[in-house]
Order: C-alpha cells, then sequence, then structure tokens
C-alpha cells in the first residue's frame, strides 16, 4: 500500500449536468484511497485577469461596482473573464480590462500573484498583473454594472488598510493589494508576463469552442 501523499485520484466517470453562459456543473466519480469512488461537483469557469495598476504617485486604482449577488457596491480592481476563446493571451485580457473599464494603458507589466479562487469546487483560476507607467486613455463605452463604475486612486498603504480593516473584501483585490504591499517589502523579483500559467482553466471554454 503507497503512503500518505502518493495516491493517484483517478477520474473513472465524468457527466455534465448543466452548462450556461459563464459556468458548467460537472459531476466527476473520483477513485479515493482504499479502493472506493466518491462523487465531486465540478464547477468549470472561465479564467480571469486582474489588475493593480499603480501611478507615479504610488497609488493603486480601484473601482467601486455593483454586485448583484452580494447586493451591494464593493471596492475591487480591474478585472475580466478570459472569455476570448482558448487562444486568447492573458496579458491582452488584462490590458483590455485596464482600457475599458478604467480608461488607462500601461507600459510595464509583470505578474504579481495567480490564485485557485476556491479550488474545492471548482477550476475557476485567476491571474493579477502589476502595471506600472500609466497612460490616460479616452474614456470607453459601458453599460451594464460598469456604467456606473467609479474609479478611486488609493496610496498603497491606505488599500492595504482598508483590505485589513474589511473595508475591501473582494478576494482578488485583496490578494493582489497584499501581495504588491508584499513585494514592495521585500523587494520581491516578480515574474515576467511570459511564465506559465500551470492551473489556467480550459475545460469550459474547449467545450464552448467545441
Amino acid at each position: 500500500m503507497s503512503g500518505p501523499g502518493s495516491h493517484d485520484f483517478r477520474t473513472v466517470g465524468s457527466e455534465t449536468v448543466y452548462s450556461g453562459a459563464i459556468l458548467s456543473l460537472r459531476l466527476d466519480d473520483v477513485e479515493m484511497p482504499g479502493g472506493r469512488t466518491a462523487r465531486r461537483e465540478v464547477v468549470e469557469h472561465h479564467g480571469a485577469v486582474a489588475v493593480v495598476a499603480r501611478d507615479e504617485q504610488g497609488r493603486v486604482a480601484l473601482i467601486r461596482q455593483y454586485r448583484h449577488p452580494v447586493g451591494r457596491r464593493l471596492l475591487e480592481i480591474p478585472a475580466g473573464l478570459l472569455d476570448g476563446g482558448p487562444s486568447e493571451e492573458p496579458l491582452d485580457a488584462a490590458k483590455r480590462e485596464l482600457a475599458e473599464e478604467v480608461d488607462l494603458a500601461a507600459a510595464q507589466w509583470r505578474v504579481l500573484v495567480d490564485l485557485d479562487v476556491s479550488p474545492g469546487f471548482t477550476d475557476e483560476a485567476l491571474r493579477v498583473y502589476l502595471a506600472e507607467d500609466l497612460t490616460a486613455l479616452p474614456e470607453a463605452e459601458r453599460e451594464h454594472e460598469e456604467a456606473d463604475l467609479a474609479l478611486e486612486w488609493y496610496p498603497l498603504s491606505e488599500a492595504v488598510g482598508l483590505a485589513l480593516s474589511g473595508e475591501i473584501v473582494n478576494a482578488t483585490a485583496v490578494a493582489g493589494i497584499l501581495a504588491l504591499a508584499a513585494a514592495d517589502a521585500t523587494a520581491a523579483d516578480l515574474r515576467g508576463v511570459d511564465e506559465v500559467w500551470r492551473d489556467r482553466p480550459t475545460a469550459f471554454e474547449t467545450r464552448r469552442s467545441s
């Protein structure tokens, strides 16, 4: 018998029970240690990107956006889905979201942190970029919730305080802000934009395009 940490969790059966516009629900039968199988519900989702945009004054761009599932506006960083197909480059999507949501472009991009959003039930993953050397773009047309976006600039230290006080609760924003603060404090060497994104989701986009 193999020891802990060596079992091969093999999927022996799989069924898609729902497929919608932004997610699918899959039921997998997975071999467990000891020979039994267990059913696992898996939400397939688009990958996503987000951007911590920092200006020359050291401020980060935050947006206040209404989120219907929680019924209120949240402070967030610009972000969006990788919904352009399996071949869409994450950096291209990040540039698009920065332009569409806050009318900004950036000359310098680095990978700040990668996130598996909730790996207990979904393959959704997200790459957060640091964007610097910013320039303003013409105002983009926005619709739905994005037509109500409000852009707010905060010094990084103040944004950290808002995260720790519970004012910023969006998980992506908290992760991005704290990651940047940690990177600054430790003089970390951030990854380049061509670094492999190991857990980028592909199942949902592949299903949609097939």
